[in-house]
Formats: structure tokens, C-alpha cells, sequence
């Protein structure tokens, strides 16, 4: 069965604190999704159009001096607006399964939890801010950040870019991030698939697969929604 049945997209958001491997999940996913027949559009925050590449240097430059903190969840909300008009709308109403590294959960983990601003806010600007479109399924990949500080380091002495202006934070932020992630989950268990990221990536690819596979059966038989 290809995407091509959908009646409508799926989206599907990869979450998780620094180092917790993300970007690798997606890829792998994608690959799978791929050799399924689904049709996939890999994207990423902030990014994926001129206005949120644009925007990704100021908030992750770890020199200059820094947004402030509404600032900065500002700088997410216009670069994660841009991103949910110009290429996530289209992709779903094009029967695409859009992948996303980092979406609204994200800010609420980060600018909420992590930078201490009105969580409540915070979701209603990410409602305004993408239209009201939602993941329809989250990845949530959970990890001490103490384990993936230290991945990235690592990978910081092989000779890969520095660190950013987040991984330069301090382990007490990062914690807060972590316990936001979990509470988001708490609050709906239906939406979030978290997984222990402390494992080898193989593994976790397979736990996802059997999260996402039942979930696209189901959207390939449902009703298309009204135009």
C-alpha cells in the first residue's frame, strides 16, 4: 500500500532534547517510508524555507549577543509559520507523509519549561502560528541530556561543528527541557510515542516503524475530509 491511497497526508514529528538523535530517526524513517511507496517530505525547525533558514543563525549562533527569551519564541513562531503555509499545508493536502525534526512541542519544551514563559501561551501561539495543523503522531525520543551533551561532544571532537547556542546551556536547563517533554506526553499519551534513545539506532527505528505502519493503515481508510 502506497501514500498514494491517503485521503490525506499524515504528519509525523520527531522530538527530543540535544543529542538525542532526531535527525537519524527521521532519515531512517524517511528510507523505510520510501521503500514502502509512500511519497516523504523531510523537514526541519527552523528551516526548510528562505524565511526560516534565514532566521536559524540568530537563534542558534552560539556568539553575539542572545534573543531574549520572548524574543526568541517569537523568532520560532514566525520561522515555524512560514514553514506550516508555504510547505507543510501543501504537502498534506498533496497526500505526502511530512516529517518534521522539531516542531510546536519543542517550543513548549524549550521556550515553556526550559526559558520559564507561560506554557499556556505558548500553545496558543503555535495553534495561531500553524493554522491549527498538528502532528498527527510524535516521536519523542527520551534521554538523560547529561548522555546527549556528552553524544555531541563526541562528535564535536571528530571534528563536526561546535556547539550551538542551546547545547551550550547548562544541564539544568536542559533537565527542564526533559521534564517538559515528558509532561507533553503525559497530557496526550495518544499523539506521543516516547522511546528510550539510549540504545543502539536500530532498534529505535524498529519501534517506530510499528508505531507509524498501524497508524498509516488506519489514515488510508478513513474518510477524506470535507473540501
Amino acid at each position: 500500500m502506497g501514500a498514494a491511497s491517503l485521503p490525506r497526508g499524515f504528519f509525523v514529528t520527531f522530538e527530543g532534547v540535544e543529542g538525542s538523535g532526531k535527525s537519524t530517526q527521521q532519515a531512517l524513517l524517511a528510507r523505510r517510508l520510501r521503500g514502502e511507496g509512500y511519497p516523504v517530505a523531510e523537514l526541519h525547525e527552523p528551516g526548510s524555507t528562505p524565511v526560516g533558514e534565514h532566521l536559524r543563525p540568530l537563534l542558534l549562533r552560539a556568539t553575539g549577543a542572545p534573543p531574549v527569551p520572548f524574543a526568541e519564541l517569537c523568532l520560532y513562531l514566525a520561522a515555524r509559520a512560514q514553514l506550516t503555509a508555504e510547505v507543510i499545508a501543501e504537502a498534506l493536502d498533496g497526500g505526502l507523509v511530512v516529517l518534521c525534526d522539531r516542531f510546536v512541542d519543542s517550543t513548549a519544551a524549550y521556550q515553556g519549561y526550559g526559558r520559564g514563559l507561560d506554557v499556556v501561551l505558548i500553545e496558543r501561539l503555535n495553534r495561531e502560528a500553524t493554522g491549527g495543523i498538528w502532528p498527527q503522531l510524535t516521536v519523542l525520543l527520551d534521554l538523560d541530556p547529561a548522555v546527549g551533551l556528552a553524544r555531541l561532544a563526541g562528535r564535536a571532537e571528530a571534528g563536526t561543528d561546535g556547539p550551538d547556542r542551546f547545547e551550550r546551556e547548562a544541564l539544568a536547563f536542559h533537565r527542564r527541557v526533559r521534564e517538559g517533554y515528558l509532561a507533553l506526553a503525559r497530557a496526550e499519551p495518544g499523539r506521543f510515542l516516547v522511546l528510550d534513545a539510549k540504545r543502539e539506532p536500530g532498534p529505535i527505528a524498529t519501534e517506530i516503524w510499528e508505531g507509524v505502519d498501524p497508524r498509516l493503515r488506519r489514515a488510508a481508510v478513513a474518510p477524506a475530509p470535507p473540501a
